[in-house]
């Protein structure tokens, strides 16, 4: 593996390192980073390596050339500080955005291959984090961290490169929340003729390890490094059979369930409605009900966040007490519903913390270890590490002026295409933008339009001296709010996830980390509602000053006010310049000054939904009411893409129940 970055791009590297952590004493030294950072950018396939690269050019000419390389240290942190965490111009607060690389590279440090490899890693041990492996559990009131790998796909379930079939009944494109359902379920109708094709590898448990970088590297689309066109939002999506259920925490709410719901959350039902989009309501359910069932989906065992999700359900009692808003005070308090375990298993969550870099103990219920299992057993075939580029048509025989399918053109990893006929019809469900591309490659009109965003944001406290929060030895989302308007959602992450999120610039920013067992973390989550499109295959996204804005603004303030109700002594909101917060401050005239665009705050989503609609009307919707693609016999999309508006909350479940709701008719091509 070669180094990615040339060795002008790795004396950049090099000394907005050395700057970062100025008068700070590293438990490994800079070079060691910048060759953490060659690592983790030589495991990542796509387009990431070059945009930093670029990236890193354009850092050397903003922060003054050659003379920023002969300032010491801590000047060239004055200048950092200076034109790149303070500036309001959009160049400079995007290339701002690669400080998470060098985070990356220092907090990621990881040695040889093994957890046994890293008890000494002295990264680690500098702030306090302790592997899995060496966690004392009390075997009376904990779960054991240990694997479970009775539930894993297997070499034998793949198709071999070199014996993909001519010709099959269906073909499902992608294995995640919709492709996987849809597949399992069309099995049980065509058995054999069934062929799933995932462009990610088959990472099982047992290749799942604890090392973030590889992990992220391998699992996520272009290494977790995703952005909109502007990069004002980072989106996360998985890359691997199984697609973004191997990398999420799954969570499993309705769009609309009583007593889980806010009861002034408005009704997403009602709103596909009067767009055009009308389902079976009921029959929705039913669907909710088939995965809830199948997945054993329930309430998290409380000891497995027993201190980062509490601290957000007491500070939101304390909180909703002073405020005195009825809104507040109806809220929905809980612990979330997942697909973890089941206990019917032996397999409950061991909540080790590294869920959004997969499990590598076989615990989470996701869709290589239930619906793609099921699918296999009824006869289906799967062929990963293959890519659709386009899906091959003839014209109707019936003279209606419909396109039928009859079949795919597929690119396989050595780089060589074939084609593979379907006689019955394609599934297109490889998540919101790439499906969208997939069929406008295809030839379909109007893809990748009205995409909607959950968009999460992050607030980080930091609790008094001596209280140990130890968040890390947690679930990574244990509890939630529901407020009608918005989500806040307890969270935490891993040392390296950690520090990308962490808020900060430099020296203070080590000092936050330094302080990672006191950290209490959550994070708001709000609707932004078929604000988004494709242009060149990337996501364009734009927040309204009128409606998103203000609505994060005010998200934030209620979470900020959460942390210090519940004792926080600082608060650390992602905002650009890495503010710190104190009791007693004027949090919404600060948010109202800090906050006037995208680009001021750090912005993710793993929840993209849209961009080939469901709607009655061809010209509003690229599907139609039965997920039929709009024009054509026998393409359907089952996954996330076809959400008609923004579902407010974690899309998982709704995906997967799109994904039964499309598919559990008799014939659903017909």
């Amino acid at each position: 593996m070669g180094r990615p970055f040339n060795a002008i791009q790795e004396t950049m590297l090099l000394a907005i390192t050395e700057a970062f952590f100025a008068d700070r004493v590293m438990a490994i030294p800079p070079e060691q980073v910048v060759d953490n950072i060659q690592h983790q950018f030589g495991l990542i396939e796509g387009s990431a390596r070059d945009t930093i690269g670029l990236s890193l050019y354009a850092l050397g000419a903003a922060l003054g050339g050659p003379l920023f390389l002969l300032k010491s240290p801590r000047e060239r942190m004055e200048v950092i500080e200076e034109r790149l965490a303070k500036s309001q111009i959009d160049l400079l607060q995007d290339l701002a955005r690669t400080r998470g690389v060098i985070y990356a590279g220092y907090y990621g440090h990881w040695e040889g291959c093994t957890e046994e490899d890293n008890l000494h890693n002295p990264v680690l041990n500098q702030i306090g984090f302790v592997l899995p492996k060496y966690r004392v559990r009390n075997p009376a009131t904990d779960v054991e961290i240990k694997p479970q790998y009775e539930r894993e796909l297997t070499h034998k379930d793949f198709v071999g490169h070199g014996a993909v079939p001519a010709s099959v009944g269906v073909i499902v494109v992608g294995s995640g929340a919709g492709g996987a359902v849809a597949a399992a379920t069309l099995a049980k109708k065509w058995g054999h003729d069934v062929l799933v094709i995932e462009a990610g590898a088959h990472y099982p448990s047992t290749r799942i390890t604890h090392e973030e970088r590889r992990m992220t590297a391998k699992l996520f689309v272009n290494g977790a490094l995703q952005t909109s066109r502007d990069n004002d939002f980072i989106i996360f999506q998985g890359r691997c059979v199984g697609g973004s259920t191997v990398i999420n925490n799954g969570i499993a709410l309705r769009m609309k369930e009583p007593g889980l719901t806010h009861p002034q959350a408005r009704d997403v039902f009602l709103d596909w409605e009067s767009i055009g989009a009308p389902v079976d309501e009921a029959a929705f359910n039913a669907a909710y009900e088939s995965i809830e069932e199948r997945l054993e989906i329930g309430e998290i065992e409380h000891r497995s966040g027993r201190n980062n999700g509490p601290h957000l359900l007491n500070g939101w009692k304390l909180h909703a007490a002073a405020t005195g808003d009825p809104r507040d005070q109806t809220a929905i308090t809980r612990w979330f519903k997942k697909n973890y375990g089941p206990a019917s298993a032996g397999a409950h969550c061991a909540y080790c913390g590294y869920c959004n870099t997969g499990c590598p103990y076989g615990r989470k219920h996701g869709m290589a270890q239930s619906y793609l299992l099921d699918a296999r057993k009824a006869g289906a075939r799967i062929l990963a590490e293959a890519t659709v580029r386009r899906i091959l048509w003839r014209d109707s025989e019936d003279g209606d002026g419909r396109k039928v399918a009859t079949g795919v053109e597929v690119e396989l990893e050595d780089g060589s295409t074939c084609r593979i006929a379907a006689t019955t019809g394609v599934v297109v469900a490889a998540g919101t933008m790439a499906s969208s591309r997939l069929l406008d490659d295809s030839g379909i009109e109007n893809t990748g339009r009205d995409i909607s965003l959950n968009i999460a944001c992050p607030v980080v406290g930091l609790m008094p001296p001596g209280h140990q929060v130890n968040a890390w030895d947690e679930d990574q989302m244990a509890t939630y709010v529901d407020r009608g308007d918005f989500l806040i959602e307890s969270h935490f992450q891993p040392p390296m996830s950690m520090s990308t999120l962490m808020p900060g610039w430099g020296p203070e920013h080590h000092r936050r980390m330094l302080n990672y067992n006191r950290l209490a973390s959550a994070g708001v989550l709000f609707p932004a509602d078929r604000c988004g499109r494709l242009e060149g295959g990337k996501l364009a996204f734009k927040l309204s000053p009128h409606v998103e804005l203000p609505l994060l603004r005010r998200a934030l303030a209620a979470l900020i006010d959460v942390h210090f109700r519940n004792g926080a002594i600082e608060v650390y909101p992602a905002l650009a310049r890495g503010d710190t917060l104190y009791p007693g401050m004027d949090v919404d005239a600060f948010l109202k000054d800090r906050i006037r665009e995208a680009d001021d705050v750090t912005l993710s989503s793993s929840h993209p939904h849209g961009g080939n609609c469901m709607n009655a009307d061809p010209k509003k919707g690229v599907v139609d009411l039965d997920c039929r693609v709009h024009g054509t016999a026998n393409v359907l999309v089952t996954d996330a893409s076809v959400l008609p508006s923004c579902i407010r909350v974690n899309a998982q479940l709704t995906t997967m129940a799109m994904a039964r709701y499309a598919t559990a008719r008799a014939d659903p091509f017909a």
